[in-house]
């Protein structure tokens, strides 16, 4: 599909409103950040996301392929943690919370980024990307989406190590906050797990996994996935000051994200045009709530 007016009206959109939004998460978030050559940390980080995502662009829009999206992905996050843990630690060393909370986004972000290559690779493409792979110009947009998205739900973490001065010790919310993190990991990585057996089998061809965790929510991984950041969030509660708390836009871009946007929504679509008039498909998109155990919701 060529690429039309339509497209660079649509990309410019996109682009420009990801820029705006950003910049006004580094106004709120930047007055408390160690400066490195003469910018904040927190806008370095930015930088380096952005950065990575249209570098990687180049080659993937001339190769028109989406196979190391992910993974480019997963390496963002380890790149701009790594960097804000360095460049906190020029004016005050690593604090024990610094280095917990980057460990954990490093464990989560290579599990979750090789899982999505693995994936990839075994089913040859990302049907999400058909339309677009065809076309640099709209190409652009998922690279500059994933680029927000990274540097959103990472804020919190670039945020705390990023501050100047002595951070406070460890105390009862970083326990609740870890506590909860382990409890998103854990969900996140059984449903993907509970998925991929289930996918595996011959006899499940064309069907909707309704097993596991599955039975008791029709997107388990997203679950998870909003949990374990807002465990990474919950660490902020001892050591952020003033608009420092904007970062804390982390966890409800993600739920918004995943229940309104690209998530729930996307997914839903595809599956109904695949089981809407089977009847039980939709005994269970009835019986079954969408996200939150408990929590009976129709459609």
């Amino acid at each position: 599909m060529p690429t039309t007016t339509e497209d660079y009206r649509l990309t410019g959109i996109v682009f420009t409103a990801v820029i705006l939004i950003v910049g006004l998460v580094l106004l709120a978030v930047d007055e408390n950040s160690t400066s490195y050559r003469g910018l904040p940390a927190v806008a370095w980080c930015a930088i380096i996301v952005f950065g990575i995502q249209w570098l990687s662009w180049v080659p993937a829009s001339v190769g028109q392929t989406e196979r190391f999206y992910d993974l480019t992905g997963g390496m963002t996050y380890l790149v701009v943690v790594a960097f804000s843990l360095w460049v906190g630690s020029e004016s005050e060393g690593i604090s024990s919370r610094e280095l917990l909370i980057s460990i954990l986004v490093a464990i989560w972000s290579i599990r979750l980024s090789g899982f999505l290559f693995l994936r990839i690779h075994h089913k040859g493409k990302d049907g999400r990307f058909d339309d677009l792979k065809t076309s640099p110009v709209r190409f652009l947009v998922p690279w500059t989406l994933q680029g927000l998205w990274i540097f959103l739900t990472a804020n919190v973490v670039i945020v705390i190590n990023s501050q100047t001065g002595p951070s406070p010790p460890l105390g009862i919310w970083d326990v609740i906050g870890l506590l909860i993190w382990i409890l998103g990991f854990g969900i996140e990585v059984l449903a993907d797990m509970q998925k991929t057996r289930f996918n595996s089998n011959p006899e499940n061809e064309g069907r909707w996994i309704d097993q596991g965790l599955w039975s008791l929510c029709r997107h388990p991984n997203y679950l998870g996935e909003t949990l374990l950041w807002t465990g990474i969030a919950v660490f902020g509660v001892s050591c952020l000051e003033g608009f420092e708390w904007v970062s804390w836009i982390s966890p409800v871009f993600v739920y918004l994200l995943l229940t309104k946007v690209s998530g729930i929504p996307i997914l839903d679509r595809r599956a109904l045009s695949k089981w809407g008039d089977d009847p039980e498909y939709q005994a269970y998109r009835e019986r079954v709530p969408a996200m939150i155990p408990l929590l009976r919701t129709r459609g």
